[in-house]
């Protein structure tokens, strides 16, 4: 098999050229294809057979110990001119990052299959969807992207048709970590990967494509590529809306994705369409609307349990890769969290001694397709898209943030997406309470100038095309009493304050405008059966102007680090804030 697109076989025989692969596989995501991968692997010992009783057609792949994660700080974006990568962002010249991976590659496939591989990011027959092909010597690449894009045959005849696509070159070359590098060439549509096998460096359609590249382009063609859940809510009276939201890691946004409705609120509906990117284009109605690229769930499995998460339980149950979990004496996955079985190996293989740390790696994952989610929305493959009511930002914040709010205006949305923060826990860095900015959760993976990134939010809400955008609010579930309690109980519970944004977004409830934006009242949100006495909501609902004016500050040094570039639209809505604390403090 081959390609009639002549730019493509092109590139496909100069990386040949380059890497001297023994062999050249075109990969076409046929069931077939994908079996004779897996046995290949388990031949190898790429993959470990798990308990086919209990877990069929389960794999467990184990990593090297070095390579267990992404690598922020090998990862670069390659443009022209340095201030176009901005100070989020690592930045090399593009001929030296060229040079410099371009060595790595040379020979690096000797002995080895090069795998071809043609994949669609978002419904194949979307027109908000976009292509790419990732070239790999990894065929644990090949199975994890069949799983996590619409890979193969279909793929390729849209490629063939388009002439449009990124490309992206991979190789595990020899797993030493002082020869990786994670190489995004926007200009060019172009990513290269080398010296790790880890999902996040590898599955090049995943960050790198869907986030990375794939946020220049959508600056390029008026659209957004974002770090952001995707769900569909219906209340019982069958009003149907759909939410993107976007939070930093540890903030639960995979169990909001796929959050079970407390029995305290029967008729509710929840539907997941995504736990992790969302492209949002507005369409010729003036309305937001969105697609999730991706086809699967490359999660992090350790504290997934019934209880947390019984939807992502009870889908990873068969037809999954696992990867860096333990294993029981009758070889189930086991990772930290579950409730049940005893490890016997850790995630290297080795066996494991209780109190010897974590016999699962923290980062130890799951790759699944997304249609074995229990609540799959078969929505997510239509080719429009879903008309989005409300976007969330949140984080982890102990004190400061209100338990919900909502954003003035599309502007003022942008602003609180900016200032957007979490706070770090003892465990993590050693000291309590560090407040770290992750502008709308797109911190490391933004593929340009945060400034210039800001500015393209507000030019899209601001087009005359946008007549019909969604409102914006900021969540936090993490506020905690004096005796460091959390106050609000979530998981399910966090439906009940997605109802009151559904209300506001109907129109069905007013709400308290404060100098930060606007506030529930108590008596419409719904706390019925919860055991929270009156002070509780108080403070989860009320806002602190010396704290908030502390905020102010802080965020305005943040947005300082981003020089010129910042727009100014920006800083008079922080401006406008500050003034509304002040405003009220003397009143």
């Amino acid at each position: 098999m081959t390609t009639s697109n002549a730019s493509l076989k092109r590139w496909v025989d100069d990386v040949a050229r380059l890497t001297q692969p023994a062999s050249i596989h075109w990969c076409n995501g046929s069931d077939a294809e994908n079996t004779a991968l897996i046995e290949a692997m388990l031949k190898s010992g790429d993959l470990i057979k798990l308990n086919q009783d209990t877990h069929p057609n389960c794999y467990l792949h184990r990593s090297h110990p070095s390579d267990v994660a992404r690598v922020e700080h090998l990862t670069f974006v390659c443009t022209r001119n340095k201030e176009d990568a901005g100070p989020n962002n690592h930045w090399m010249d593009p001929t030296e990052a060229h040079r410099k991976i371009d060595g790595l590659f040379a020979g690096a496939m000797r002995g080895r299959t090069m795998y071809v591989i043609p994949y669609c990011m978002g419904p194949i027959d979307s027109p908000f969807a976009r292509c790419g092909v990732e070239i790999t010597d990894s065929p644990y690449v090949v199975v994890n992207m069949r799983l996590m894009t619409r890979m193969g045959d279909a793929a390729l005849t849209r490629i063939e048709r388009e002439d449009k696509y990124v490309k992206g070159l991979h190789s595990i070359g020899d797993l030493d970590p002082d020869r990786r590098f994670i190489m995004h060439f926007p200009e060019e549509l172009t990513i290269k990967s080398v010296g790790s096998g880890y999902g996040g460096n590898a599955l090049l359609g995943k960050k790198c494509h869907a986030l990375r590249i794939a946020s220049w382009q959508a600056r390029e063609e008026g659209w957004l590529a974002e770090h952001m859940l995707l769900m569909g809510l219906q209340s019982p009276e069958g009003r149907t809306h759909y939410v993107a939201a976007a939070f930093p890691s540890a903030c639960g946004k995979t169990n909001l994705a796929m959050l079970v409705p407390p029995a305290s609120m029967p008729g509710w509906k929840i539907w997941t369409l995504g736990d992790d990117i969302s492209w949002l284009h507005v369409d010729e109605q003036g309305q937001l609307r969105a697609i999730n690229p991706e086809s699967g769930y490359f999660g992090v499995v350790p504290g997934t349990n019934r209880k947390t998460n019984c939807n992502a339980y009870d889908m990873i149950q068969r037809d999954t890769i696992f990867t860096n979990v333990a294993l029981t004496a009758d070889n189930q996955p086991w990772w930290e969290g579950l409730e049940n079985g005893t490890p016997v190996l850790d995630w290297q293989g080795k066996p494991y001694t209780p109190g010897n740390g974590p016999a699962a790696h923290p980062n130890s994952r799951f790759t699944v397709s997304a249609k074995q989610n229990p609540i799959y929305s078969t929505l997510a493959d239509a080719p429009e898209g879903v008309p989005i009511s409300a976007i969330l930002f949140g984080g982890r914040r102990r004190e400061v943030a209100p338990l919900v709010y909502e954003a003035r205006d599309w502007a003022h949305g942008v602003l609180v997406g900016a200032g957007m923060a979490s706070e770090t826990t003892a465990a993590a860095v050693g000291q309590m309470g560090v407040v770290r900015r992750d502008s709308m959760a797109m911190k490391p993976f933004a593929g340009y100038n945060f400034a210039d990134y800001w500015s393209h939010w507000l030019k899209l809400g601001s087009g005359a095309n946008a007549s019909k955008l969604p409102k914006i609010f900021h969540v936090n579930w993490f506020r905690q009493d004096r005796n460091g309690r959390f106050m609000w109980p979530g998981f399910g519970e966090n439906l009940r304050v997605l109802r009151w944004i559904t209300d506001r977004c109907e129109g069905k409830v007013p709400a308290i405008e404060t100098p930060i934006g606007l506030l529930p009242r108590k008596q419409d949100l719904d706390i019925s059966g919860l055991d929270m006495d009156p002070s509780t909501l108080e403070t989860l609902l009320s806002i602190d102007a010396g704290a908030w004016r502390q905020e102010v500050d802080a965020i305005s040094k943040y947005l300082d680090e981003y020089g010129s570039r910042v727009p100014s639209q920006l800083r008079e809505e922080l401006k406008g804030v500050a003034k509304r604390l002040e405003a009220a403090n003397a009143a």
